[in-house]
């Protein structure tokens, strides 16, 4: 057996107890959660109509109108505290659902799939992508809360437009409805930006609670970004026609002390027409470098929008930014540390390998992410990758898969293979993450079915490699069976295969292959028959010397991270509300005395995001500061096992990798040439009465997959789709 594989002991009898206690926690705090979330989806409703405004609003801010907060005291309750409140109480839930995610592996087996037909795709072909029924419903939901918004804010502003009303303007009744419908597409806009950066948040807790991953929710930004542009641009355009027809053009320059400050307005719109127009696919892809780089304009973006409408509306989108802020804060923290990166291994078809110095501490599941940075290669650009290693199998280790279809991922595989650069002892890199999955629901399935096009191989290797460890526990879990279909364009790509073993393979490592259930059908595209000269290069390792300073990774806010981060947001949040109203009593009420109209409110503005900027930074920063010191221990622990391992760091040399565990992986390898693989035939063969069928690589195979998976022809295939999109 490895002697770097952790054994993890079944449950005792006396550990029951605290599982049961955590079981019970857990459900009552997934009641509390869901009913704030029902409120909160209930006041969005609800914003729209007289009742809310004629009522319940007049109501609630006379409860907490102060000369602490003013106005923006009921905003702040009904729009902003429940959704920080998910977010901090679910990083509680979701840590307990870490302590018991083994737990649960064991006691998965079986036939329970709650909504299998609902998770099923719903469409495969269209300019959405691929989306399940739940994904459908939600979406449509979505649109008719967009829908009756617009509908009821138009009919009940419009109510109140009279010919003599418009005349008092000095308006006809025409020119004030264009007004006012200019108006309410803002407002609408607004409630699509409330949830735009959500999905993007990529520690967040609120996407996670929902079973989502920000990786896999990015399709969701981009159907976010779309609406939000097309309502603000629609909101724009109709105050510019407006100003133009009533002889006001000049009303685009004014910047009011108090109210909404058109400059403002206009120079966020600018800017998010820039992000908005290069994010079209075709500009995207032939222009990824221009996508990347204006994308940072989301910054300006956000700055002249909060001046724009002023903070107290601003509350209403605040919580999704918030999370993010403290988000982006994190990742700024971690990325400023460079990563030991110990080794790699080269491979032919322009892949590599990267193998990076972990601490002990860090666990994550099967499907994770990580984002890095090579400053000799862009000093701005990061590029995820996901890991194909194994927290379990490989103690102090992370591996991710770099293969060479982009200028950025074949100049660092030109670096690394060239002849030219064997004197490269070290690679200056930094790594944000890893961001993955709460829990994995691989273990319910009697089957699982893989299927893979080119470099989209690399999801799959974590999973294999957590069934090859959790074949060899004594846990009484059954493994499910694995059928891995993978497509290559030439025989040189079948080395990916290799990478299935960990860098560390020993013989206990054939045993894993030999006790798991594994299939491989590869298939070879381009070529018809297998080559036989012998000029391909084969697989090479190259091992590095780290600098002192480089460190191994580690969870930015240690093993604990949920529990951290929930103080972060909580603590940060009521630190906020303290400075902002000690800043409101003791100077903007003297002045101002709860009227809004004489204090400047873009410079309440200012100061709001300052602080709120100032309370975020001030926490996180305690709390990485606090994990440090764990972090550092550990990176010795890891340093002393690479140091036993290698003998002396200083001994780094190219090396062809040992054989002695591949011939039990190959034994599981079947290779066709010059075809594609008859996916349905294959899928709807399959035997086992619940499969779970994963597809990952091109769009087109991938909506293959799921039209064969969704056609009715078998109720036993559950499909979820693997897409990277970042």
């Amino acid at each position: 057996m490895d002697a770097n594989m952790v054994i993890k002991k079944p449950p005792s009898s006396s550990s029951s107890h605290e599982e049961i206690m955590m079981l019970k926690v857990k459900a009552a705090m997934r009641l509390v959660l869901m009913a704030v979330f029902l409120g909160s989806l209930l006041m969005w409703i609800m914003m729209p109509t007289n009742t809310y405004k004629l009522d319940w609003l007049p109501t609630i801010r006379s409860k907490t109108n102060s000369t602490y907060f003013g106005t923006e005291g009921a905003t702040l309750l009904i729009y902003t505290f429940p959704v920080l409140f998910i977010a901090a109480v679910g990083c509680v839930f979701l840590h307990f659902g870490t302590k018991l995610n083994n737990v649960s592996k064991m006691q998965s087996n079986g036939k329970n799939h709650k909504f299998a037909a609902w998770k099923q795709p719903a469409l495969v072909k269209g300019p959405l992508g691929i989306v399940s029924g739940i994904e459908l419903g939600f979406f449509i939901m979505f649109i008719a809360l967009l829908v009756w918004s617009f509908a009821t804010y138009l009919r009940n502003k419009f109510a109140k437009i009279t010919p003599s009303s418009a005349a008092k303007n000095g308006e006809e009744v025409w020119q004030s409805k264009l007004d006012t419908a200019g108006l309410i597409l803002g407002l609408v806009g607004n409630l699509c930006l409330a949830f735009l950066f959500f999905p993007v948040t990529r520690g967040s807790s609120v996407l996670p609670i929902f079973g989502l991953t920000s990786e896999g929710s990015i399709k969701y930004h981009i159907w976010l970004g779309h609406i939000v542009m097309t309502f603000f641009t629609a909101h724009g355009t109709c105050f510019l026609v407006y100003w133009a027809l009533t002889n006001n053009i000049s009303q685009m320059l004014h910047w009011e002390k108090t109210g909404v400050s058109n400059v403002a307005g206009e120079l966020a719109l600018l800017a998010g027409l820039a992000m908005w127009f290069t994010t079209f696919p075709r500009i995207r892809r032939k222009f990824f470098e221009l996508f990347f780089y204006t994308h940072y304009l989301y910054i300006l973006f956000m700055i002249f929008f909060i001046l724009h409408v002023g903070f107290t509306f601003c509350t209403m989108m605040l919580p999704s930014f918030y999370l993010f802020v403290v988000d982006r804060y994190l990742r700024f923290l971690q990325s400023r540390q460079n990563v030991r990166l110990i080794s790699a291994r080269v491979l032919p078809g322009q892949t590599l390998e990267l193998n990076f110095a972990k601490s002990l501490g860090l666990r994550y599941n099967p499907l994770s992410v990580v984002f890095i940075n090579v400053p000799t290669i862009s000093k701005l650009q990061w590029h995820p990758f996901t890991v194909t290693s194994n927290s379990n199998l490989e103690d102090d280790k992370l591996s991710v898969v770099v293969k060479g279809d982009g200028s950025w991922t074949k100049k660092l595989y030109h670096m690394l293979s060239s002849p030219t650069n064997n004197s490269l002892h070290r690679l200056e890199v930094s790594v944000e993450g890893p961001y993955g999955p709460a829990s994995t629901d691989f273990f319910r399935f009697d089957t699982l079915v893989m299927v893979s096009g080119g470099s989209g191989i690399t999801p799959f290797i974590s999973i294999i490699r957590e069934l090859m460890f959790m074949s060899n526990t004594p846990m009484n879990c059954k493994i499910p069976k694995v059928i891995l279909i993978s497509a290559f364009k030439n025989s040189s790509d079948l080395t990916m295969l290799d990478l299935i073993l960990p860098i560390s393979a020993t013989p206990a490592s054939s045993d894993m292959i030999s006790k798991l259930q594994l299939q491989i059908e590869a298939f070879i595209t381009r070529e018809e028959e297998p080559k036989t000269d012998n000029s391909m290069p084969g697989l090479r390792v190259i091992r590095f010397k780290p600098h002192e300073t480089d460190a191994p990774l580690s969870a930015i806010l240690g093993p604990n991270s949920w529990l951290w981060l929930g103080m972060i947001i909580a603590s940060s949040f009521v630190i906020f509300l303290l400075l902002t109203g000690i800043i409101t009593r003791y100077y903007i009420y003297p002045i101002d005395h709860n009227t809004n109209n004489i204090f400047s409110s873009s410079w309440r503005a200012v100061i709001n995001m300052l602080v709120l900027c100032f309370c975020i930074a001030m926490i996180a920063s305690v709390a990485v500061f606090w994990n440090k010191r764990q972090n550092a221990i550990e990176a010795k622990q890891v340093q002393n096992m690479e140091q036993g391992a290698m003998g002396s760091p200083s001994s780094y040399h190219d090396m062809e990798l040992e054989s002695l565990p591949h011939q039990s992986l190959a034994q599981a390898i079947n290779v066709h040439f010059g075809g594609r693989p008859d996916l349905k035939r294959m899928l709807l063969g399959s035997q086992g009465s619940s499969i779970k069928v994963l597809a990952s690589g091109p769009k087109r195979l991938r909506n293959e997959v799921a039209a064969i998976c969704s056609s009715g022809s078998a109720d036993n295939l559950h499909f979820e789709s693997i897409s990277f999109t970042w």
